[in-house]
């Protein structure tokens, strides 16, 4: 069992290249939840000023 763990995370080799890559769109993911949250929450302050006037 612990030899195809290790395999997996191996990647056949190619580790050192797959798992930066999930990593990195993880982050890139992330930031982009992060900027539409930000966005909605402009958006929805934006119109509850324009529903006030």
């Amino acid at each position: 069992m612990t030899d195809r763990v290790r395999e997996f995370f191996e990647m056949g080799g190619y580790a050192l290249y797959v798992w930066p890559a999930w990593g990195l769109a993880l982050v890139i993911l992330g930031g982009l939840a992060l900027a539409a949250q930000r966005a909605r929450r402009a958006a929805r302050s934006a119109l509850a000023d324009v529903e006030r006037t």
